[in-house]
């Protein structure tokens, strides 16, 4: 665990990675607890009633899916599937997965059968666990299927693997918002790399009394990686209470049901929390990433939680690297923090050198939370990365020692000779009084290069007409500046999301072609 620091600037100055010649997630996650500490909470599962399982609970449910896997011929190096939501028996798969040397792929429930096939078969995973309600495209695959609840407990220990932490223990899918999704392979260092990030993002997790909940699916890196396994490695109990949709209702009720304390959330349930005018107290801290919250969603942020959120940056391919922290620094709109401690976040010119001004947000390579490369994609691996730099696909510019945050390369809009990053004039848009959401993007233009043209969510009850599009023009000028403003608006019921909740400016781009054709 990090020891809180006097400055931020302290903490990197002393941080070293600890990184052990053996190391296996299960142990660090779950057995040196189980043996510790055994009726210690590790999960509080709220999926189907009220299910306290401990430390020692959860190694056996890890141990007998083990010894089951085992026993069907998983070895060191196999691929195997969690196709399951959130709940106990995800995590033990996981974790009896990293016990044999096997390698865990998450898959989310909701998945096509296009989708889901395409992972497992690009993986050439041998097995899937699954639940007692496995979806319908899981047919689709001709593999071997385990549900883990009728797998008997473990009556002895299973020792974990003798791994290492570049051994190989888990691909995860990025969420394949341009081309096919590819595999990040990671190590069994990848938990140890994410460790300084949500702690800080939590304002120093691991206090006493800290429980961590988060609405984000367990089969994204957001969900598992920045929540459950670090809690698990740090003794803070977490919530398992995943719904079949996000409703502020929903989370106000599990918030209180499990007295959670730390939340990760994702930008859009922020959204709909604040358009519910929903206020949360008793929080310790609040978490969000994926996408620059802005200006309006903080101050609502301070008012409806009585704290700070803390934004925090990051892709599966390399997570957690940069971060806000209320308890050491104050938050700066429009900025998603400062480098967490152990990474090296860079922006770079197209030579790899620092840049003076907007460039590639890069990572160097040395991050425990780095991927060891790309599933069978060699080609991809070799084109992320820019000498020793990893390439994040993100343009931004330091603020006084913040990052602040640009947009996706292919996001970045070129009007006119100017280089407009979408967020600025979305986070703009969203605190008019009518605009529920807003998605900001590119159309070619003969004259400009490019116009801005915005996709607006209205507020219910709100009607758009072409007095609104005047005003929200005139409100954009105003605030952000006169070459930026929306040229053209389109107000639509919603906006095309990924499952992690970040809005797919490709599919607005191809709206907005249509729409001039």
């Amino acid at each position: 665990m990090l020891t809180p620091a006097a400055s931020h600037e302290a903490l990197v100055r002393d941080f070293r990675w600890d990184l052990p010649v053996r190391l296996n997630m299960a142990r660090q996650a779950l057995d040196t607890w189980a043996e510790s500490a055994p009726d210690r909470v590790a999960v509080l599962d709220l999926s189907h009633g009220r299910d306290e399982v401990s430390y020692g609970r959860l190694r056996e449910m890890a141990d007998g899916l083990a010894a089951e896997l085992a026993a069907r011929g998983i070895a060191p190096g196999d691929r195997l599937g969690v196709l399951r939501s959130q709940d106990a028996w995800t995590l033990a798969a996981h974790l009896a997965a990293w016990k044999l040397g096997a390698i865990s792929i998450p898959l989310f429930k909701l998945f096509g059968r296009d989708a889901l096939v395409t992972r497992l078969s690009d993986a050439e995973a041998k097995l899937v666990v699954a639940d007692r309600d496995p979806p319908e495209a899981l047919r689709a695959w001709q593999g071997a299927v385990l549900i883990p609840e009728d797998a008997c407990l473990a009556t002895a220990p299973v020792e974990a693997a003798d791994t290492g932490p570049e051994d190989p223990a888990i691909i995860i899918y990025t969420s394949g918002t341009t081309g096919s999704p590819k595999g990040a392979l990671h190590g069994h260092r990848v938990l140890t790399g994410h460790l300084p990030g949500v702690e800080i993002s939590h304002d120093f997790l691991g206090q006493s009394g800290d429980v961590i909940w988060t609405p984000a699916d367990w089969a994204w890196i957001g969900g598992l990686f920045d929540v459950a396994m670090p809690g698990l490695a740090l003794g803070v109990p977490v919530v398992a209470a995943r719904r079949p949709k996000f409703t502020p209702e929903d989370a106000v009720n599990i918030i209180r049901e499990g007295t959670v304390r730390n939340v990760f959330f994702p930008p859009t349930a922020l959204r709909m929390l604040k358009a519910a005018e929903v206020a949360i107290p008793g929080l310790r801290s609040v978490a969000s990433g994926g996408e620059p919250l802005g200006a309006e969603m903080l101050d609502w942020g301070r008012r409806a939680f009585g704290l700070a959120i803390n934004e925090f940056y990051g892709q599966t391919e390399c997570n957690m690297v940069a971060s806000s922290c209320g308890a050491l620094f104050p938050a700066r709109p429009g900025c998603i923090g400062k480098p967490v401690p152990g990474h090296e976040v860079q922006v770079i010119d197209e030579s790899g050198a620092p840049a003076s001004g907007e460039g590639d947000v890069a990572i160097r390579r040395g991050s425990a939370s780095m991927m060891l490369r790309y599933w069978n994609r060699p080609d991809a691996t070799a084109g992320k990365f820019r000498g020793d730099w990893m390439l994040t696909g993100d343009r931004g510019t330091w603020e006084e020692g913040y990052l602040r945050f640009l947009g996706r390369e292919d996001d970045v809009i070129t009007s006119a000779g100017y280089r407009i990053g979408p967020s600025e004039i979305e986070d703009c848009l969203i605190t008019h009084p009518a605009v529920a959401a807003a998605g900001v993007v590119g159309r070619p233009d003969p004259l400009r290069t490019e116009i801005v043209v915005a996709f607006v969510v209205l507020r219910d009850g709100v009607a758009g007409d072409e007095s609104l599009v005047r005003e929200l023009r005139d409100y954009s000028k105003e605030r952000v500046a006169r070459h930026s403003y929306p040229r053209e608006i389109t107000f639509v019921p919603s906006l095309p999301m990924t499952v992690t909740g970040k809005v797919l400016r490709r599919e607005l781009r191809a709206r907005a072609m249509e729409e001039e054709a």
